[in-house]
């Protein structure tokens, strides 16, 4: 059972071709939608925050509107796919549980990276020894998988290592569910007290992959970092993207520091965040946070024929 996007689940809330295709146009032309538009967006995102995609949550969400019910499905699905990995034995069932279960925890840390070593609390630990593991549940698709890069330069995945990796849950309905139970004011309301760094991370992670990019992160102390990185073939570039929802979204040295750097060959980045109104600022683009749906990994028609 696969999530929908946020287009799929705005279409079940009633949206229309015209309206989303209007919204499309705008993305494209990097507009700003109206204000009523936008805080009818930002409704509707938060509220898909919640209940996410799994297709029996949007369903009873859809007829009752009410959040015990939807987490009731979620939970139900959340233990089905930690429990289901029917073609290994105890122990590596074990395994696999473990690593879901601390992909929520890992998400709220800074670095928000796998620790092979935390996975069974055994020192010495390394990738290789949760390959099986790490196969089966990105392959399934119960989780989304976020690798590092040691080289930020198109093609990306030239330089990808092994053994450092992001895993996200597939659904951030579930997600909400773990962190927030039946309060839906905390995502809703924009609490300040509450961080929804890790949960605007995890909808923009499933968003691109659903929509065919493969993501990358980077980190380095020296060098800048940024939240995720996609191939623009296109431009024959890498694109970072910085998932910003507070209040200080053009706060973001380490994006700086990592544009500036000229090794990289950036010829755009872009800022997701809150704010209605799209801006520029050098290579930088501000965008609001609902448009990630219009992000597509498809080529250029035009160049297609040789």
């Amino acid at each position: 059972m696969f999530p929908l996007d946020f287009e799929e689940f705005l279409y079940a809330n009633g949206l229309n071709e015209f309206a989303i295709s209007a919204m499309r146009k705008k993305f494209e032309c990097e507009e700003s939608l109206d204000e009523p538009t936008h805080n009818k967006m930002m409704d509707l995102f938060r509220k898909y925050l919640l209940v996410g995609g799994l297709p029996d949550a949007v369903n009873s969400y859809l007829n009752d509107h009410n959040i015990q019910l939807v987490r009731d499905i979620q939970s139900e699905i959340h233990d089905y796919y930690a429990a289901d990995a029917s073609k290994y034995d105890e122990e590596k069932k074990l395994k696999i549980r473990r690593i879901y279960d601390l992909i929520p925890s890992n998400m709220e840390n800074k670095k928000k990276r796998v620790v092979a070593q935390n996975i069974e609390n055994k020192r010495g630990k390394t990738f290789g020894d949760y390959s099986d593991e790490f196969e089966y549940l990105i392959s399934a698709g119960i989780a989304l998988n976020v690798q590092a890069i040691s080289n930020p330069v198109f093609p990306l995945i030239e330089s990808t290592g092994k053994n450092l990796l992001k895993l996200y849950l597939n659904d951030v309905g579930i997600l909400t569910g773990i962190l927030y139970g039946n309060n839906i004011r905390a995502v809703l309301d924009d609490e300040k007290s509450v961080n929804l760094g890790s949960v605007y991370e995890s909808v923009v992670a499933s968003e691109l992959i659903a929509h065919g990019y493969k993501l990358f992160y980077y980190d380095n102390r020296c060098k800048g970092e940024v939240d995720y990185l996609i191939d623009d073939y296109n431009s024959l570039s890498a694109v970072p993207i910085e998932v910003k929802p507070g209040k200080d979204y053009t706060v973001h040295s380490a994006l700086n520091t990592f544009v500036q750097n000229e090794d990289y060959h950036i010829k755009k980045a872009y800022v997701l965040s809150n704010e209605r109104t799209v801006t520029h600022n050098g290579k930088i683009t501000y965008l609001p946070i609902y448009y990630i749906m219009f992000f597509q990994n498809t080529p250029n028609t035009k160049d297609l024929n040789f």
